[in-house]
């Protein structure tokens, strides 16, 4: 009998709140589960994200084992004398280099590696041996039997493990922890995240960080030794990823990691030779209308909730039947199909003029087009220009997503569905669970992303599909982890490896991978020097394209609710708005990150009328003002014309002290988090990413 780990990359997720928790989706767009302080299940999905502060409850991911007839193995399975876990997490980034869009990306060819980039490091001023105490390395931590907890902080770190830990900051909240782990009463595992700390000693300075920062994003190896009485030992392992919090939880990215993780399995994997083998798709393999195509279709529907991207409703209409796979329906398919970019392979991309391929085209005959080409969204690097970077401005679909929609317009596909609903493994013998785990982070773009990065496109860092390949092999990292190898040259990964390229802190990013303007006339110019030789100001090449990043991960645009304090969100019920109104920087992304709505389903019993508004919008932390445009321009005549300012008091403690009882367990919440004030550098330092400072 065989025995596998599920699943084999799990996502747990920060909050804030003290000790309150749920338990992660199980499927691509569900809802996370209730469950008790130790882990167990409710089966019932979460209503409430944040707890009674205003404070977001943490993601924790559970660790299940099956045997080959899918059944579960516990505690209380015949035969089992016992359950151990050893869990090693870690935060790579202050060690890492500096994030410059696709620099570094190995699939791009030796030519962009971040040697031959002159890639800077972050915090270049430790070097050597020393580099090493940039890493926030907790060291393993075991767990076995029922009701076992352990602590990735300081304190409890192993004996003669080479701890790393961050200087307490001057700015932020010091990171003393990377979560816990728990097992629930069956032995099962649960990974939780941290508590979305940051802190650092410079001031903030772009989408990127800045250096002496450092945050409890994580990632790492899980291991399992499953016992026999019969004297049987079983070690298996698996990976998790500690991601910030999922606002949009039933929303789907078109291209997510599961996507990405499958494209890779196809082309790279053998996982399926029906469909690829010898370097190329096979045109006889026959798509499946419900596993390949409609999610795409129930995806694009479904960003209007958290974008404005109206060209992209008519690919949703139902204008012809989108299962007919007759030949008088071809023309509809094809016509649908056409309107998809091509993507580009990057073992072959263009990086000299002309940059002809689709992927730099927004119109569906270029400068001459009409219609935006789909899907709508900004490329993994609309940002920096050719000269030091990979210019990749709008985005397409994974190639194998491609492929099958093109099986589909060509009528060869199936209306039949693939599975039956108790079914643990689909058609290509992949567990449901493990899809379901990274299907909901982001696949596409990847700039750098929100939960990982474009690393994750390298076969390098797969053992097998879906599986992350282990440094270790599964013996552990026991003395220390490498600051300095790169997991994308083979060899394995380390804890830690799966999240260092990202932001630092995280916050930074998140406050601006929301809209982008990208130029859509010159292929390899991205932005445009509008400043002076001695003070640069780059912006965006005009004309631009409003496009969007991530909007499932990072909302944009949202309906205000009908339940949640309307008399404090000066808003009626209905109204589109920007959803991060009222955070109107980096710092304040930092500090109140956790005042964000979730974007909720109010209709989630009848799935094809969705109704998706802002819930749990912590409005009592902002103040509000109409402010008339006569202010602005100093003329009486525009005084009949109004702008809504949402904004956060300078004397937050007087502003909240002075509301309701919600707004007192809110201050009383910040206080007890004991931030210090963190400071940004000047503005005009660095622009933010998307060359524009409005966020209406």
């Amino acid at each position: 009998m065989n025995y596998s780990l599920h699943p084999s990359v799990g996502v747990a997720r920060l909050g804030n709140s003290d000790g309150q928790f749920y338990l992660a989706p199980n499927e691509i767009g569900g809802m996370p589960f209730e469950a008790d302080e130790w882990g167990n299940k409710i089966d019932r999905p979460v209503n409430q994200f944040k707890d009674a502060k205003g404070q977001i409850r943490r993601q924790g991911q559970p660790f299940q084992i099956f045997d080959d007839n899918h059944n579960e193995i516990t505690l209380s399975t015949d035969n089992v004398k016992s359950i151990t876990w050893t869990v090693h997490i870690a935060n790579k980034k202050a060690a890492w280099y500096e994030f410059n869009e696709l620099q570094g990306n190995l699939l791009y060819g030796q030519d962009n590696s971040y040697a031959a980039r002159n890639t800077p490091l972050r915090n270049a001023n430790v070097e050597g041996t020393d580099r090493r105490e940039l890493i926030i390395d907790p060291g393993p931590r075991t767990i076995s039997g029922a009701h076992a907890k352990a602590v990735f902080d300081q304190a409890s770190a192993p004996d003669n493990y080479p701890v790393s830990f961050p200087p307490k900051p001057s700015q932020g909240t010091e990171v003393k922890s990377l979560g816990d782990i728990i097992t629930d009463n069956q032995g099962r595992l649960v990974v939780i995240g941290g508590y979305g700390h940051a802190g650092g000693d410079q001031p903030l300075e772009s989408y990127g960080g800045a250096d002496t920062w450092h945050d409890d994003i994580a990632d790492g190896t899980v291991y399992c030794q499953l016992v026999f009485n019969d004297g049987r030992e079983v070690n298996l392992s698996a990976w998790v990823i500690v991601g910030s919090p999922d606002f949009a939880p039933e929303i789907v990215n078109i291209s997510n990691l599961s996507d990405t993780m499958f494209d890779v399995a196809i082309r790279e994997q053998n996982l399926c030779p029906e469909m690829y083998r010898n370097g190329e798709f096979q045109p006889d393999y026959p798509a499946n209308y419900y596993r390949d195509i409609e999610p795409i279709i129930q995806r694009i529907s479904r960003y209007q909730w958290v974008s404005n991207v109206q060209s992209m409703s008519a690919f949703v209409s139902n204008i012809f039947d989108f299962k007919d796979n007759s030949e008088e329906n071809k023309a509809n398919r094809e016509a649908y199909f056409n309107y998809f970019r091509k993507p580009v392979d990057p073992a072959t991309v263009q990086t000299t003029p002309p940059l002809d391929q689709t992927n730099q085209q927004l119109f569906e005959y270029g400068t001459e087009g009409h219609l935006p080409l789909m899907p709508l969204n900004s490329g993994s690097n609309s940002v920096s220009n050719a000269e030091n970077n990979i210019v990749d401005k709008f985005l397409t679909l994974t190639q194998t997503q491609y492929f099958l929609l093109s099986q589909w317009a060509k009528g060869q596909f199936s209306s039949t569905s693939p599975v039956s609903s108790d079914d643990v493994q689909d058609s290509f013998g992949l567990y449901y669970v493990d899809q379901g785990s990274v299907g909901n982070c982001v696949g596409l773009p990847m700039c750098p992303g929100i939960e990982v990065t474009w690393s994750l496109q390298n076969p390098a860092v797969y053992q097998a599909p879906y599986q992350i390949k282990d440094q270790s092999a599964g013996k552990g990292f026991p003395n220390g982890l490498d600051p300095t190898r790169d997991e994308c040259e083979g060899g394995g990964c380390q804890p830690g490896d799966l999240t260092k390229r990202m932001a630092c802190p995280w916050q930074a990013d998140f406050f601006n991978c929301t809209v982008q303007n990208v130029n859509f006339t010159d292929p390899t110019v991205n932005k445009v020097n509008a400043g002076t030789d001695d003070d640069p100001h780059m912006v965006p090449l005009a004309p631009t394209y409003y496009s969007y990043w991530w909007p499932p991960q990072s909302p944009w645009d949202v309906l205000t609710s009908q339940y949640d304090d309307q008399a404090l969100s000066h808003l009626p019920a209905g109204e589109q708005v920007n959803y991060a109104r009222g955070i109107n920087s980096f710092v304040q992304m930092v500090e109140h990150w956790s005042a964000l709505g979730f974007i909720r389903n109010h209709n989630a019993d009848e799935p094809n009328f969705p109704y998706f508004t802002e819930t749990e919008r912590n409005h009592q932390l902002f103040a509000y003002k109409d402010v008339p445009v006569s202010d602005i321009t100093g003329n009486p005549a525009d005084d009949g014309t109004d702008i809504p300012v949402f904004y956060i008091p300078d004397n937050l403690k007087t502003h909240l002290s002075s509301g309701c009882n919600k707004a007192k367990a809110m201050l009383k919440g910040l206080e007890e988090k004991m931030s210090l004030p963190i400071t940004a550098k000047p503005a005009g330092r660095k622009t933010p990413r998307s060359g524009r400072r409005i966020r209406r």
